[in-house]
């Protein structure tokens, strides 16, 4: 289960385009807790800590407890927009949730024992088709990762969602077929390599020819 964090925030006043401007001016982030029938909150928070969490990787699995003054609401990111010219976030977006509350998330997925992969040993490469998994579960047993054990895979092996132990109540939301995750392709060197000695076999026999051909009389 992720750990859930602590995010401090403090309440705007009042909506609109105006206020949101001058939260931004002031280095924050304007945002809404909206959810559970209850009414939104407008909320600014500190750009340069949103954004770290955003880098630190599974922002959109981890809850947060909020706290607006003395008030705490725990909450499940839902939707950030950026600047499409400064790529910095302008807004951003929590869902109220409960324990008991069913989410849909996107969970990162992490490869174990790459030195266990005879294909990978061999030369192989780990094509990822889906470097995160959309899950199905309660809010208070969202997993951290989704592990994938790459020990035993050869050269031409896959990894399908079948494959992956997920924990009680975990569910993908993918449910009409046995989707690929990742898997085990064979090196591309290898045909870089055979263009290259055909190459180099065809500038010797031009250069043999050259040597071949007879003089300009003078």
């Amino acid at each position: 289960m992720s750990e859930i964090v602590d995010l401090p925030a403090s309440e705007r006043e009042r909506a609109g385009k105006g206020p949101a401007r001058a939260a931004r001016r002031a280095g924050q982030v304007p945002g809404v807790i909206y959810g559970a029938k209850k009414d939104p909150i407008m909320i600014a928070v500190e750009n340069r800590q949103l954004n770290k969490l955003l880098h630190s990787g599974g922002f959109f699995s981890t809850l947060f407890n909020i706290k607006v003054g003395s008030a705490s609401e725990r909450v499940l990111p839902r939707d950030v927009q950026f600047d499409p010219v400064t790529d910095q976030p302008v807004h951003v977006d929590f869902l109220r949730v409960s324990a008991a509350t069913t989410v849909t998330v996107q969970v990162p997925v992490t490869f174990l024992n790459e030195d266990q992969s005879p294909g990978l040993v061999g030369g192989g490469v780990l094509n990822v088709v889906r470097y995160e998994i959309e899950l199905t579960c309660r809010a208070d047993a969202i997993p951290q990762q989704i592990e994938i054990d790459l020990a035993g895979l050869q050269i031409g092996d896959g990894v399908h969602i079948s494959m992956v132990n997920l924990p009680d109540g975990v569910e993908p939301t993918i449910t009409d077929r046995d989707f690929t995750i990742a898997t085990i392709a064979a090196p591309t060197v290898v045909k870089d390599e055979a263009a290259e000695a055909a190459a180099e076999a065809a500038a010797e026999g031009e250069a043999a020819g050259e040597a071949e051909a007879p003089a300009e009389a003078a």
